[in-house]
């Protein structure tokens, strides 16, 4: 890629106003270029489709475009791939809006591992995570990479299982890489930029934000054989992540729960509307020892 290319493609990420569908048609126009990056804020805006936003972004660009050392001093604060490197995840490229650039800090070769997701309740409960401490040491000793949200609850407990077990881990998060959140997997999250890896497709400074997460969790699907849902209720952020999942025509597990406990409703949905039903490692590796993607 481009070096001016790449810049432009980091100027844009931290610009407002802009999203990443935006950027995507920025690219796909600077590619059918001759990868030119020499666009003024109006062509950007052209480019892009920014309606409603263009108030915002146009005072972001000027803002950055007036302080260049400035911006060329964040971006010298980061670690990022774009999706035209060759180290991009082949099957997070083939989902819809799949992010122009993802800033990661950790062991990047983990991309290149077959992973799957294990996703579920923040209040897990005991036999929530029983499950996970059961089925996630099975898919180690298979050479599987571990990929959840780093959330309270069971995206928590299936990196620490992983690291417990010798087998890799990567974290996606909902902010920057420089922000813990939530405060209560701060330590999991250090461990992991550290000795596994953790990615996110927002700047230094982000802060959680509502909407980030089912953004967040469209990557966790993406990057993954398949999703495993342990507890989850009726709408919540682990289905989100499972639908992804079957929109991207990934594999979908479910673990059932108790009848009577409704944490695991939306497990049991899933199971209804055709996702694996779930009682043992088995069921996970007889389904996708030959799925490729």
């Amino acid at each position: 890629m481009e070096e001016k290319q790449r810049d432009l493609l980091f100027k844009l990420a931290v610009c407002n106003g802009i999203g990443n569908l935006g950027m995507l048609k920025v690219l796909d126009f600077s590619m059918k270029y001759n990868n030119s990056a020499d666009f003024s804020k109006e062509e950007i805006i052209q480019i892009a489709g920014i309606t409603t936003y263009q108030k915002l972004f146009s005072e972001s660009w000027n803002q950055w475009s007036n302080n260049s050392e400035q911006l060329k001093k964040y971006q010298s604060a980061h670690t990022f791939i774009t999706i035209l490197d060759p180290i991009y995840p082949h099957c997070l490229k083939q989902i819809y809006n799949c992010p122009v650039l993802l800033f990661y800090k950790g062991n990047l070769k983990l991309l290149e591992k077959k992973s799957l997701a294990f996703v579920g309740a923040r209040s897990a409960s005991v036999y929530g995570i029983n499950i996970a401490r059961q089925l996630i040491p099975e898919m180690i000793s298979n050479d599987l990479t571990i990929i959840s949200g780093l959330a309270k609850g069971i995206d928590s407990i299936s990196h620490q299982v992983a690291m417990e077990h010798g087998g890799n881990t990567i974290g996606v998060i909902g902010t920057g890489l420089d922000i813990c959140y939530p405060k209560e997997t701060a330590h999991i999250q250090r461990k992991m930029q550290e000795e596994h890896l953790v990615i996110s497709e927002y700047p230094n400074g982000t802060g959680p934000r509502k909407y980030h997460f089912p953004m967040r969790n469209r990557i966790i699907a993406g990057m993954s054989l398949g999703t495993c849902v342990i507890e989850a209720r009726k709408k919540s952020g682990s289905l989100i992540t499972a639908q992804a999942a079957l929109e991207y025509g990934r594999e979908v597990f479910a673990v059932p729960g108790n009848l009577l406990n409704s944490q695991s409703d939306g497990c049991h949905g899933l199971i209804q509307e055709g996702a694996k039903c779930t009682t043992c490692p088995q069921d996970i590796l007889e389904e996708i020892q030959f799925f490729s993607i």
